[in-house]
């Protein structure tokens, strides 16, 4: 399903890439130059051809969780072709390979680090992002609402050739999210798993729970019936409209094994959503909010043995599992294709909720 790889021309050293750029909090994005980080060795260049529109672009670019580095170029659920790989790049890429970049632009890998040496890269304390995120140098990291991108090799993975560009960006990061904590707290057959949001991560997550792992029961949760049919059709034995159906919470209280929860709504009904645990069972949110989660009642989840966690993406060797599972188990994300050009209007319909489910960019067939 992959596509044959552009005619892209090399990148020189000095080079000067082009993106869809924020340059304030209210500002559209406006295509500019820009200058990726200095190249090194271990970077390769790809030419991006698609790059999935993600919530947490949204959140940057409105500085919604801290000041953001401007002018800014996010995106990253990064597939394209690799241009150039450097000469002490992780091997197994080659120039013209279909390649994709998620969420984390750099990690340390180093030996005395707790997280890289124990597989759990992902967390490492010294990780930047792939876009808005300043190197040790000065050099800022920037994303794929451009033509091109620099990025370290060991962040770039091969896209099998079963996944279409379109489904395998979205993988990057909002495949990534989900499978992680799926796969860490047990899901397949025999469990029965909650999945909070039929959005971006949600339906997502239905498709990898049921279609993919195998899982007993698969619930999927929302405010409005408007979602139902969608949830039906990707998987679900069961949807509940939590502002629609009254006395959800009482219903199927003590029935799930997890909950996977993808938003991040602050006054979303978290105690009773830890209410449809079974004992010992397990809470974990992906979803990352502006302002915090609403309070707690502890005494009924110490007595149901309950668990809360929260899970950041996936690990570089989560992240290949993962797409070669969407691959073998043919996940095909929900997704509009859209020109990159288009991206202010594709931003305006993420945050206005019509992307059903994912927005992904397409650059023209050159990649520029």
């Amino acid at each position: 399903m992959g596509s044959s790889a552009p005619n892209f021309v090399d990148c020189e050293e000095d080079v000067s890439f082009h993106g869809w750029m924020g340059t304030s909090p209210t500002s559209p994005l406006t295509y500019q130059t820009f200058k990726p980080k200095n190249w090194e060795e271990t970077d390769i260049d790809i030419g991006i051809t698609h790059c999935g529109l993600c919530a947490s672009d949204l959140h940057t670019l409105r500085s919604g969780w801290g000041d953001t580095i401007y002018p800014c170029c996010v995106g990253h659920e990064i597939v394209g072709h690799a241009t150039r790989v450097g000469a002490r790049a992780r091997p197994g890429i080659k120039v013209g390979d279909r390649v994709g970049v998620g969420p984390q632009g750099y990690t340390c890998r180093a030996s005395e680090c707790e997280c890289c040496s124990r597989g759990r890269e992902n967390y490492c304390p010294r990780r930047l992002g792939t876009y808005a995120d300043r190197y040790p140098n000065g050099d800022v990291s920037y994303g794929g609402f451009a033509d091109f991108c620099r990025h370290d090799s060991y962040s770039v993975f091969s896209i099998p050739d079963r996944l279409a560009s379109e489904d395998a960006a979205v993988m990057l990061c909002a495949g990534a999210t989900v499978y992680e904590p799926l796969k860490q707290w047990g899901a397949g057959p025999g469990v029965k798993v909650g999945i909070i949001g039929v959005g971006g991560l949600g339906h997502l997550a239905v498709l990898f729970a049921k279609k993919a792992m195998g899982c007993e029961r698969v619930v999927a949760f929302s405010r409005r019936l408007s979602k139902a049919a969608d949830a039906m059709d990707l998987g679900a034995d069961e949807y509940v409209a939590t502002s629609e159906q009254e006395d959800w919470a009482e219903r199927h209280a003590s029935t799930l094994d997890l909950i996977i929860c993808t938003v991040s709504e602050p006054r979303m009904p978290l105690q009773q959503y830890l209410g449809l645990l079974r004992v010992k069972g397990h809470f974990c949110q992906v979803g990352i909010p502006e302002e915090p989660l609403p309070r707690l009642d502890t005494m009924p989840l110490i007595l149901n043995g309950t668990s809360i966690s929260f899970s950041d993406s996936a690990s570089p060797a989560n992240i290949r599992e993962m797409l070669e599972l969407a691959a073998d188990k043919e996940i095909k994300a929900w997704t509009q294709v859209r020109p990159m050009e288009e991206v202010n209007q594709a931003i305006r319909d993420l945050r206005e909720g019509k992307a059903r489910f994912r927005i992904v960019l397409e650059n023209d067939a050159r990649g520029t």
